[in-house]
C-alpha cells in the first residue's frame, strides 16, 4: 500500500472514529497531495508524498513559532497536534548523535575551518541524512556550532 493510500485509509479511519482533528489534518495533507498531483500532472510517488510531509511540517513548525512570537498559545497547540499527526507517516527522525556524527564526517571532508565555509558542510551533510528525517534547522545550528569551534 503507498504512502497516499494509507493516508487516504487513515483519514476514513478518523472521520468514523470522530476525531475531528486528526480528520482535519489528514484532510489538508490529502489536499496538498491531490495538488501535487494535479501540478505534475500524474500519480505521485511515495518519495514526493515524504518530501511534501517535510514541507508540511516546516510549515507548522514556523506557524507555531509565529504564533507563540504573537502570544496566540491555542493556535500554536493546535499546530503542534497537526505536527504530531502528520509525523506519524514520517520515518524515525536523526538523532542528536547521528547529526553530530554526518557533520563531523561533512567538515573533515570538506576540510572547513571556518563559518564561510558553512555552505560547502551543509552541502555534503544533508544527503549523509538523506531518509532519516533531519531537522534542517537542527543540522544548520550543529554546523554553526562546530565550526564556531
Amino acid at each position: 500500500m503507498s504512502l497516499k493510500d494509507q493516508i487516504i485509509n487513515d483519514m476514513t479511519a478518523a472521520m468514523k472514529a470522530q476525531d475531528a482533528a486528526r480528520t482535519s489534518t489528514l484532510r489538508m495533507v490529502k489536499a496538498a497531495i491531490m495538488n501535487r498531483e494535479k501540478d505534475g500532472g500524474g500519480a505521485i510517488t511515495d518519495e514526493d508524498v515524504l518530501k511534501l510531509l517535510r514541507s508540511q511540517v516546516k510549515q507548522r513548525r514556523d506557524s507555531v513559532e509565529q504564533y507563540q512570537k504573537a502570544g496566540r498559545p491555542e493556535l500554536a497547540d493546535k499546530e503542534i497536534a497537526e505536527i504530531a499527526v502528520i509525523e506519524t507517516y514520517l520515518p524515525q527522525a536523526a538523532s542528536e548523535a547521528e547529526i553530530e556524527q554526518a557533520v563531523s564526517e561533512a567538515i573533515s571532508e570538506t576540510g572547513a575551518s571556518s563559518m564561510k565555509d558553512m555552505g560547502a558542510v551543509m552541502k555534503a551533510v544533508m544527503p549523509k541524512l538523506a531518509g532519516k528525517n533531519a531537522d534542517g534547522r537542527t543540522v544548520s545550528d550543529t554546523v554553526k556550532k562546530k565550526l564556531a569551534g
